[in-house]
């Protein structure tokens, strides 16, 4: 019995040694926290700059070309001649296809001998009339026979002229899509015809923005075919009627594109300032972190900077580790009023003053009185017209 007390005592004395030592390491650890103090946070931080702005505003549009039609034929036929090549220009009036007219052509000749015929005998009977050899009646029936064999002439040459088809204006030819031989029905397609210098480009704005448009205004347009290339042009036309689904004024603009990169039918992105030039304080969009209750930027700021609660923090964080308060960064809440943005980048109205260091990156891991350093290798954007890049 007195040795099973024995084991029992053993026992006991093993299990209180071993939670001693691992009380003993814990509170070396807990000391050693607290002894190292709140860690540094990395973030990258810019100084607030003030920045001559003028107001944007921005619309997506397609390009139009300024006179752009798919011509067919009116009638149908054998195209008998095609004129062009695909990928080509042409001029005004240029002569594209024909349509196999023999039939047609046979029919004008033999109407204008009648018409010709009749010509003749009225001219005659005219001068019979005069000499008193026929009634008046004669020569009036005589008259409408000449008309309508006229008529008939004028209707059988357009007729034949609808058999050729020429370019209405000056363009640029698109893919043929037809060939000699081939029989077409009237309103088949047999080429696209664009005039793309200058061209189009038409785009949706709200009601609102009425009020800053007019005409002859400039206008920035980018293609993402050519995502560095700005071009330029005016506004020419405004509809005057509001649209009652979208509330949407539509707004018209011509551009120079005497290289013809821009086509018919493209993407593009539209930017008109307005207003006077005004001095912004900025900062990237990434600075600013939106909530129900406001938006707010962290400022990198010493803790005598910070509220006193905030304050006490930090230097009990600083003292932990030996280090003096006023050498170290620490991040401070500030609310502010964003205004307009452009770009990367957003105004700042009111709540921080030029030159102030603001974090711009890494603020989701912050709070009031946070120790922070600041590592700029990569910043994030802050250009004020960042054009898009296929990847």
């Amino acid at each position: 019995m007195k040795r099973w007390w024995i084991m029992i005592g053993g026992v006991v004395a093993l299990v209180v040694v071993a939670g001693g030592l691992w009380g003993y390491n814990l509170s070396k650890k807990i000391a050693g926290f607290k002894a190292a103090g709140q860690p540094l946070m990395a973030v990258t931080a810019m100084p607030a700059q003030s920045q001559q702005w003028r107001e944007q505003i921005k619309a997506i549009g397609s390009l139009r070309a300024v006179r752009g039609a798919d011509l067919a034929p009116e009638i149908a036929g054998t195209v008998d001649t095609v004129h062009f090549e695909s990928g080509t220009d042409t001029k005004a009036g240029a002569i594209l296809v024909e349509l196999r007219a023999a039939d047609e052509r046979a029919k004008l000749e033999s109407l204008q001998a009648a018409a010709d015929l009749a010509e003749s005998i009225y001219k005659r009977n005219q001068a019979q009339f005069e000499a008193k050899a026929i009634s008046e009646a004669q020569l009036d029936a005589d008259a409408a026979t000449l008309k309508g064999a006229r008529a008939q002439v004028a209707q059988q040459q357009a007729l034949l002229d609808k058999k050729i088809i020429r370019a209405p204006f000056a363009g640029h030819l698109g893919i043929r899509e037809v060939d000699e031989g081939q029989y077409i029905a009237a309103g088949t397609k047999i080429v696209t015809l664009q005039a793309l210098d200058p061209i189009h480009v038409d785009f949706s704005l709200p009601q609102q923005s009425l009020a800053q448009l007019r005409e002859g205004q400039s206008v920035s347009v980018v293609a993402d075919v050519f995502p560095d290339e700005i071009f330029s042009g005016k506004i020419t036309a405004i509809d005057p009627a509001v649209d009652v689904n979208t509330r949407n004024v539509q707004v018209r603009a011509t551009l120079k594109n005497p290289q013809k990169k821009l086509l018919p039918g493209m993407f593009a992105r539209v930017e008109i300032e307005v207003g006077q030039a005004q001095s912004y304080l900025t900062l990237p969009q990434t600075a600013i972190t939106y909530n129900p209750y406001g938006e707010f930027v962290f400022v990198a700021t010493t803790p005598d900077q910070l509220s006193d609660a905030a304050k006490s923090q930090a230097a009990a964080a600083q003292s932990a580790k030996g280090e003096r308060a006023d050498k170290q960064l620490v991040a401070k809440q500030v609310f502010v009023k964003v205004g307009p943005t452009r770009g990367d980048q957003v105004a700042i109205l009111s709540g921080i003053k030029p030159g102030e260091q603001v974090v711009t990156s890494g603020q989701l891991k912050l709070k009031n009185g946070t120790p922070i350093k600041i590592n700029n290798a990569v910043l994030p954007s802050n250009n004020p017209a960042p054009a898009p890049h296929e990847q």
